[in-house]
């Protein structure tokens, strides 16, 4: 079937870069997908967006080389088995707090008898193509964030989950559970403690390991602390910051702050 390729670079050690899709556009998921990330994540939990404009972005996704990835609004077997079934090559499941939920993700990723996905791809395979079912299990990434103080607290033994993809660290909520405001892109010494907690396990059992940044500046240094995967902004974001910065300097005045959306 086809090769995930963003998984492949993961296992082999390698970076990626990647941008997040909140728009229910499907040219806007065409444009960005061609402007040529290694990976572009669909946002089901917070997205302005459902599953009915998820079948129309994810075969926009597919006129690239880009990987298809999906972040699921919950960890059930229901969702993940329906976005992996319209053509995601990747789940993005979040708030997991237990080795036990990992462990529930990954078999929601996986069939009979390494896990309980039931068969029915009915895009899935077409886009995957010939030898789905026998590899998909190989080349659908799970990829779970640890992001909540119970996260937290159980951080090896989720790390330490078999057939974990990734572990994927949303900041602002990470700074919730650390009594900070939600600052995803943060100096606060807890916050990049715990972040680099996170990363070094992740190390040590070989886990890819990524993380949401919403500027250049946090997605180079993110990349330089070790970091496999980055979200270098998202269509949202990538729009009002240039919208923004072009209009203030049209005007000659300054750029309008703007309150922090987490895009």
């Amino acid at each position: 079937m086809r090769k995930n390729l963003s998984l492949a670079k993961w296992r082999a050690g390698e970076q990626t870069i990647g941008a997040w899709l909140s728009l229910a556009n499907t040219h806007t998921a065409e444009m960005l997908a061609g402007a040529g990330f290694d990976w572009v994540c669909v946002d089901l939990q917070h997205g302005l967006l459902d599953y009915g404009d998820l079948r129309h972005m994810l075969p926009a996704i597919s006129t690239t080389d880009t990987t298809p990835i999906v972040r699921v609004a919950g960890n059930t077997l229901a969702e993940i088995n329906k976005v992996l079934d319209a053509g995601a090559m990747g789940v993005i499941v979040p708030l997991v707090n237990t080795r036990a939920e990992a462990a529930a993700a990954v078999a929601a990723c996986r069939y009979p008898p390494q896990g309980g996905r039931s068969f029915g791809p009915i895009r899935g395979a077409l886009y995957g193509g010939k030898g789905y079912a026998q590899e998909a299990n190989d080349e659908i990434a799970c990829i779970v964030m640890i992001e909540t103080p119970q996260g937290i607290a159980n951080l090896e033994e989720i790390v330490t989950t078999p057939g974990l993809g990734g572990v994927y660290i949303g900041p602002s909520d990470l700074a919730y559970a650390l009594g900070l405001p939600p600052k995803g892109d943060t100096d606060e010494p807890i916050h990049l403690e715990t972040v680099g907690r996170i990363l070094d396990a992740c190390k040590r059992h070989k886990v890819p390991a990524g993380i949401h940044t919403s500027s250049l500046e946090w997605a180079k240094r993110r990349l330089e602390a070790g970091f496999n995967f980055v979200t270098l902004g998202s269509d949202a974001g990538f729009m009002m910051q240039a919208a923004a910065s072009d209009l203030a300097a049209a005007r000659g005045a300054q750029k309008r702050e703007r309150e922090n959306t987490g895009y």
